[in-house]
């Protein structure tokens, strides 16, 4: 139960039950993470926008990477209800529930591809704001082959998360089990 009141789809009119309606048509149903936009429906417009561009829109990275990227980001974060959304639409990818959980997990036990190795510590690094320099970090995803506009990607996912992670978690967002299915990926 979330923490602020929130407009179900039932009790929503106007530009609300329009976004709500919009939502269910292309995404399958209604996450919890939207309905904490209910009171500034222009709000969730814009996430909406901004989630649609950096997850869905034209990049060098692939749909699992930025799915990738956002499980990570979560797990550092300790924001369960991301974490849990997102292994869903990353098992659209790689198909393994349990390859999916360790990303979350134990991380660093996983076998992954140099590239996509380097976006998930840059995930944890920058997530956890160790240091105010990454240049390090930068370098070595274009030493591994990832060209620039993958790597403001990768950032553009790693930011987006940070920013969900902490609606979610300042505002008590929650999920069942029955959320976590159903969506459109």
């Amino acid at each position: 139960m979330a923490y602020i009141k929130t407009i179900s789809p039932e009790a929503a009119g106007g530009q609300l039950r329009e976004i709500y309606e919009n939502l269910k048509k292309t995404r399958g149903k209604i996450a919890e993470v939207h309905k904490i936009h209910s009171l500034n429906p222009e709000s969730l417009v814009a996430h909406m926008e901004l989630y649609m561009v950096i997850m869905f829109g034209n990049s060098p990275l692939k749909r699992y990477q930025r799915e990738m990227i956002g499980v990570v980001t979560s797990a550092a974060n300790r924001c369960a209800y991301c974490v849990n959304h997102h292994e869903q639409a990353l098992l659209a990818y790689w198909k393994d529930p349990g390859r999916c959980r360790q990303l979350s997990f134990n991380r660093l036990e996983l076998e992954l591809p140099e590239q996509e190795r380097l976006l998930c510590d840059l995930a944890e690094k920058l997530t956890r704001n160790k240091t105010s320099d990454y240049s390090d970090d930068i370098r070595g995803l274009q030493q591994a082959g990832l060209e620039d506009r993958a790597i403001l990607d990768a950032v553009q996912v790693i930011a987006y998360f940070n920013f969900v992670n902490r609606m979610v978690l300042g505002l008590g967002v929650t999920f069942t089990e029955e959320e976590m299915k159903g969506y459109k990926y």
